[in-house]
């Protein structure tokens, strides 16, 4: 299977909000239009520090990838914090996700950041499965509280 991965474009809004309610979708949450449309315009805006890609397959979008870099009181170089990771269901185990989050790899290390972490859901097993072997789990738990 051929899948290209590439950044974000003005042009790609229409292909990536379908994907982006299927994430929102799977994690049984909604977020207001506005939200999402914000969450859009910040990939565009090259001074904001959050980041987006699509994966595609022909001329179909089949996945995103969306980064946020920040800063580390724990390091001198920057961290990146890959907040959202979503495969078309029928896709899923084909090694997209595994592309995109090595992606996401690639950008950080271009970037001079030290680390790339996320959270999943602790549901989420099909995923645990793959991040189990690209990645080490940090064995902390988040805690939150919405204000």
């Amino acid at each position: 299977m051929s899948i290209e991965i590439r950044p974000v474009s003005a042009a790609d809004h229409a292909a990536w909000l379908p994907l982006w309610q299927g994430y929102l979708d799977f994690y049984r949450t909604e977020l207001p239009a506005a939200t999402s449309a914000l969450t859009w315009q910040r990939f565009l805006d090259p001074g904001e520090p959050t980041h987006a890609a699509l994966a595609w397959r022909d001329d179909q979008a089949v996945g995103l990838v969306q980064w946020i870099f920040h800063r580390s009181n724990w390091l001198v170089e920057h961290s990146c914090y890959l907040q959202d990771l979503f495969v078309s269901p029928g896709l899923r185990g084909s090694g997209i996700g595994r592309r995109l989050i090595e992606h996401v790899y690639a950008q950080a290390r271009a970037a001079g950041g030290a680390r790339v972490h996320w959270l999943t859901h602790e549901t989420n097993a099909d995923a645990m499965q793959l991040y189990e072997r690209i990645a080490e789990r940090s064995g902390f738990v988040q805690y939150r509280k919405t204000l």
